[in-house]
């Protein structure tokens, strides 16, 4: 554990409560300055040693706390960090966090340390423990700049948060690797796993099978199936395994939903300084697998009915799947750019949500976002530390009415930002990838054709659950209905069988929830997806309970 800071009293302080705690552990060292502590941490490197936290002093003369563990990320990259920080820094220092990624800050003093110092790195330490400090092993990717199918396996391995390595198919290595491999242009993506395996031109679910993915179902049969993985799927994951149900969450691409693909939520209850989508994702997924439910990734699910008191999901490769209720949590999806060249292009140059892998991919070019909600905003964040600038099309007069007041604070104190309104892209151009897109502004009642490279999108939300055919009732724009929206004049719905009215998350069929985005009239916000899990949680133990 190193700790580094230029006030003396203050260094000795954090030293001695770190050695009282967790001294017979782990051991302390203590540094005062940036440059004393990276010469400690490169003779650890050269040792052989490993560092679990590092904290760090936000305001230190020749080098700050946020230069020092940018560089000492580089040394020991699974350490996990914090900041040390006076109240009249706290700003500050929450922005640098989003810059650094850091886990948390520390406001000095933190008398007592066992109220406000050592539940902190309890937590530090526990991350570092699940996720361990080895060498990671490394997925080879190897593909072209401009292939959407390299796009779909780079940005399937970063959704399930799989370390890989980007290699381009016409630059030495990436074409090493494809000779080694025995394959020619049509094997791109080539995936290469760390035992060597090499997987030519692989889907996600054949990508997802050899780097540790899990598939296949250890049951035959549940107390609860979830079908989505997004924030009110891994509440429910988490709420129902902990309380003792066989539970199973399927998920089709990744977990996290789109609330994973987010580059920093800071309006989440409990995160005062933000957390990325990864970074709560991957908690949840810890936490759900802490209590034992299983998670299944690229399983599709086509179909759901009841079987007598079964309810039954079934796959696209025709397997299916029993269990006493179901939870469908399959959130919303970005609607298709209605523009002319755009679905052509999607994955060279159109992408729909972050898209965070594109980032770097980014640096110093003109990004374009399509969109006004907060996803939008985020993204328009995330992508400023790269592009030279960002310009956000929205088709309504302002922001006010669709995003959070914060976000558009923050975007209006960033200079390469800029916001058009009463603005639509109409059509996207280019050959091998995208080259140029033409706005319509309604403003001045103009078209105009701008060289665009990078364009995301994050416009409407469809809950896309035709698979459900009739299964469920389903309002006219296929969201599930539930609770007292299937009472239609005091009448309950066709077919139920129950002596009550459904629950309040119960769809048309008994046994069978929604939760989330995908339910109708629900607040599309992270926190009421996850509150909305566990209730749904809660309605099945009633359920269960009265069979």
């Amino acid at each position: 554990m190193l700790t580094v800071d230029d006030d003396q009293a203050v260094s000795r302080a954090v030293a001695r409560d770190l050695r009282r705690r967790y001294g017979q552990d782990y051991q302390v060292v203590r540094a005062s300055s940036g440059a004393e502590a990276l010469d400690a941490l490169r003779e650890i490197k050269l040792r052989g040693g490993r560092v679990a936290v590092m904290l760090a002093d936000y305001r230190m003369p020749q080098m700050s706390g946020v230069d020092f563990l940018e560089q000492a990320m580089d040394l020991f990259p699974r350490a996990r960090r914090a900041l040390l920080t006076a109240y009249a820094d706290t700003d500050a220092a929450i922005q640098a966090i989003n810059v650094v990624d850091v886990d948390h800050y520390l406001l000095k003093p933190w008398d007592p340390p066992e109220e406000k110092f050592y539940p902190v790195v309890d937590a530090l330490l526990e991350a570092w423990q699940a996720a361990g400090d080895r060498e990671v092993d490394e997925v080879k990717v190897v593909g072209h700049r401009w292939s959407s199918p390299s796009y779909k396996i780079r940005d399937f391995l970063a959704s399930n948060l799989v370390p890989y390595r980007w290699f381009a198919a016409d630059e030495p290595e990436g074409r090493r690797l494809l000779r080694a491999a025995g394959a020619g242009p049509e094997a791109i993506p080539l995936v290469v796993t760390p035992a060597g395996q090499a997987l030519t031109a692989p889907t996600t679910a054949e990508v997802a099978g050899v780097v540790g993915l899990s598939t296949a179902p250890v049951r035959g049969f549940y107390d609860l199936i979830i079908i989505g993985g997004g924030p009110a799927g891994l509440g429910a994951a988490v709420y129902g395994a902990s309380e003792g149900l066989r539970t199973v969450l399927v998920e089709r691409r990744a977990i996290g939903g789109q609330a994973g693909q987010s580059s920093r939520i800071e309006n989440y209850l409990g995160f005062p300084d933000g957390v990325s989508g990864a970074q709560l994702t991957e908690r949840a997924r810890r936490q759900a697998g802490k209590f034992e439910a299983e998670v299944l990734t690229t399983r599709d699910v086509v179909g759901l009915e009841a079987r007598g008191s079964a309810r039954v999901v079934r796959f696209s490769d025709g397997d299916e799947l029993s269990a006493h209720t179901v939870i469908i949590a399959t959130g919303v999806s970005y609607r298709p750019l209605v523009a002319s060249g755009a679905a052509e292009l999607t994955g060279r140059g159109v992408y729909y949500g972050s898209a965070a892998t594109e980032g770097p991919l980014c640096a110093g070019t003109h990004v374009y976002i399509v969109g006004g909600a907060n996803s939008a905003g985020q993204a328009a964040l995330f992508f400023s530390r790269y592009a030279h600038r960002v310009t956000i099309l929205v088709r309504g007069d302002s922001l006010e009415r669709s995003m959070s007041y914060y976000l558009i604070q923050q975007l209006a104190a960033i200079d390469n930002i800029v916001v058009r309104t009463r603005c639509e892209v109409i059509e996207a151009h280019g050959d091998e990838h995208l080259e140029a897109v033409t706005v319509r502004d309604s403003n001045e009642g103009t078209a105009v054709t701008l060289p665009c490279e990078h364009l995301f999108v994050f416009i409407g939300a469809e809950p896309r659950t035709e698979w459900l055919g009739g299964a469920v009732r389903r309002d006219s724009r296929g969201f599930v209905c539930t609770g007292p929206d299937l009472l239609v004049g005091g009448q309950r719905p066709a077919g139920w069988d129950r002596d009550r009215d459904p629950f309040y998350l119960e769809s048309s069929v008994p046994g069978i929830f929604a939760a989330g985005d995908v339910r109708a009239n629900s607040v599309k916000r992270v926190a009421s997806a996850v509150g909305e899990g566990a209730m749904a949680v809660t309605l099945v133990h009633k359920y269960l309970e009265a069979q």
